[in-house]
């Protein structure tokens, strides 16, 4: 048994709920919230790969988040429990390339997703640093397993309007 087993592919995060003060004037869940349930859905499988709280605490190094692209595609309301299911896309010695995507969690539609470029930094220097090796192989072993799955439609997208004509 290796390491990536014990973290499914994709990872799937805990069953959450949504809160009520998320919930804006449109009636449906604020943009900003969307951001908080794709954060909480990392720190689960950081914690899975070792470089959670305990990570900082331990070892004075953490990960920072250098880029976050969010796609809102079908609107969440007070009541719909969601899952955030992450693949991680790639990964070298400093950086992981992660895509996710909320869906509720009991109809399975697709609401949002989020891809990120998350970078590992040593604390001390505030500086970007590779991982140690322990903590490389489990991500290693995990972006090798990941890397079976099809790649979901969103991926490397960007943010462009059509010229007119």
């Amino acid at each position: 048994m290796t390491f990536a087993d014990d973290v499914p592919a994709p990872f799937l995060s805990s069953v959450m709920q949504i809160e009520p003060q998320w919930i804006d004037y449109n009636g449906h869940l604020n943009m900003a919230y969307y951001n908080v349930m794709f954060d909480r859905a990392i720190d689960e499988l950081w914690l899975r790969l070792g470089i959670g709280p305990g990570y900082l605490k331990a070892r004075h190094h953490s990960t920072f988040t250098a880029e976050c692209h969010v796609r809102y595609l079908r609107e969440i309301h007070l009541g719909d429990p969601v899952q955030v299911a992450i693949l991680l896309v790639a990964a070298d010695e400093k950086r992981l390339h992660t895509f996710e995507e909320l869906r509720h969690a009991t109809e399975g539609w697709l609401s949002a997703t989020s891809e990120n470029m998350t970078v590992h930094v040593d604390m001390s220097a505030r500086k970007t640093a590779p991982f140690p090796a322990d903590i490389g192989s489990r991500i290693d072993a995990v972006a090798r397993s990941h890397a079976a799955l099809t790649r979901p439609e969103g991926i490397g997208r960007k943010i462009a309007m059509s010229s007119k004509k």
